[in-house]
């Protein structure tokens, strides 16, 4: 039987603290609707999102660094936070079930809620995430086999 207190389901609480302790994770986060839950091991974690143009060449020049997060800007901004799926953990992003196969998403393609959008591979867990509605894919944000931030906008569905 679920215990509820002011709301919140004590007994999904302790059953992710019990995931966190049978898989080694350090954290782990739900999202429900309009309620999210992360649950993370006690530490000195430090959560740090470097800026998207660290990853340049340091030979670069400064205005090269700083155009494509100037020219990414307005975009972003124009991104309603409603539509756009974010990674619910650091991992890498994959697009498709395996190598080779067929992604399982498209821009312009019609999803349905809690249908698979991509991958994320965290120590060595395939994490499916879902759709959290049902909708058309307008952008994807992220390649694939790439390294993804918690938190980090992947996918606008409207």
């Amino acid at each position: 039987m679920a215990e509820k207190k002011n709301g919140i389901d004590q007994t999904l609480i302790r059953d992710l603290a019990n995931i966190l302790n049978d898989t080694d994770l350090t954290e782990i986060e739900v999202e429900q609707d309009d309620l999210r839950i992360r649950v993370s091991r006690a530490g000195n974690t430090q959560y740090i999102q470097a800026p998207a143009y660290a990853a340049a060449p340091v030979a670069a020049a400064p205005a090269a660094i700083a155009a494509p997060a100037a020219a990414a800007a307005p975009a972003a901004a124009a991104r309603n936070p409603a539509n756009t799926v974010s990674a619910p953990m650091v991992g890498t992003a994959y697009m498709a079930p395996a190598p080779g196969a067929r992604a399982f998403i498209e821009v312009g393609a019609t999803v349905k809620e809690g249908q698979t959008l991509l991958i994320i591979e965290a120590m060595k867990t395939m994490n499916q995430i879902p759709a959290p509605k049902s909708g058309k894919v307008v952008e994807i944000l992220v390649e694939d086999g790439s390294p993804v931030e918690y938190g980090q906008a992947l996918v606008v569905v409207e």
